[in-house]
């Protein structure tokens, strides 16, 4: 049972999806029939199959009991993507898979994630931005997408970290396939600057680019490190908060 399609207007269709989670492509033609748009939906599994803080095997952790300073953004998921070896590499946006979003805690399959199709969006315009700007990237280099609880208190972040809640991802550019930051600024080095680079389209979109209203959120600079290099903190919050780390 792929769900229910009825039709609610002229042109216009609502799918009523099934109650079985997991992976359902849906194709709209238009009436001529010369194009179509396939869409990929996903039916997460609540929250409330996760016993003692595992679900199928995988350890998701706790979410925090209460929601930070009673803000509704820092209430738990409702459910999380199942994600397979089969459905792993499933096209979410136009130049994002799943796959690029996972913790990287490990673990046998089925894994899961938390994801807010805000932060797809506001990665996708901060993308465009990049190629605006001269630079060829097919995608941007996710670091770090979600993270289960589990995982967020293991590697020691704080409790209410975005990434928990799937709206949260460091980010760079690599067109070359070295794991490293571009030189963005052209200046010979991938260092801070790069990462303020980025940063900074980020901050202008957010302030002239009227679609970035309700993608509102943090934004924190990193400079390298002997293990990595710089990258950038996008989330969508709700609201604004800035901080840098070089």
């Amino acid at each position: 049972n792929d769900g229910q399609i009825e039709v609610v207007g002229d042109n216009r269709w609502r799918w009523t999806a099934p109650r079985e989670p997991g992976l359902y492509p849906l194709i709209i033609n238009d009436p001529a029939r010369v194009s179509a748009v396939r869409i990929h939906a996903f039916v997460t599994v609540p929250l409330s199959e996760i016993q003692d803080e595992h679900l199928n095997g995988y350890r998701i952790g706790t979410y925090p009991a209460q929601a930070l300073r009673g803000n509704p953004r820092y209430l738990p998921p409702q459910g999380l993507i199942e994600v397979t070896e089969e459905n792993r590499d499933t096209l979410i946006a136009p130049h994002f898979r799943l796959s690029q979003f996972l913790t990287k805690q490990g673990g046998s399959w089925p894994r899961y994630v938390a994801l807010d199709e805000r932060l797809l969006l506001k990665l996708e315009l901060l993308l465009a931005a990049v190629r605006a700007d001269g630079i060829d990237a097919q995608t941007l280099f996710v670091m770090s997408g979600y993270r289960t609880p589990y995982y967020n208190k293991r590697i020691g972040n704080v409790e209410y970290s975005r990434h928990v809640y799937g709206d949260a991802a460091d980010v760079f550019v690599d067109v070359d396939g070295n794991n490293r930051m571009d030189d963005l600024n052209g200046d010979g080095n991938s260092d801070y600057k790069d990462a303020d680079y980025l940063a900074r389209l980020v901050d202008s979109l957010e302030k002239t680019n009227p679609f970035f209203k309700p993608l509102v959120g943090g934004i924190g600079r990193y400079g390298p490190k002997p293990h990595r290099g710089p990258f950038v903190h996008v989330d969508s919050r709700g609201y604004s908060a800035r901080w840098t780390k070089p």
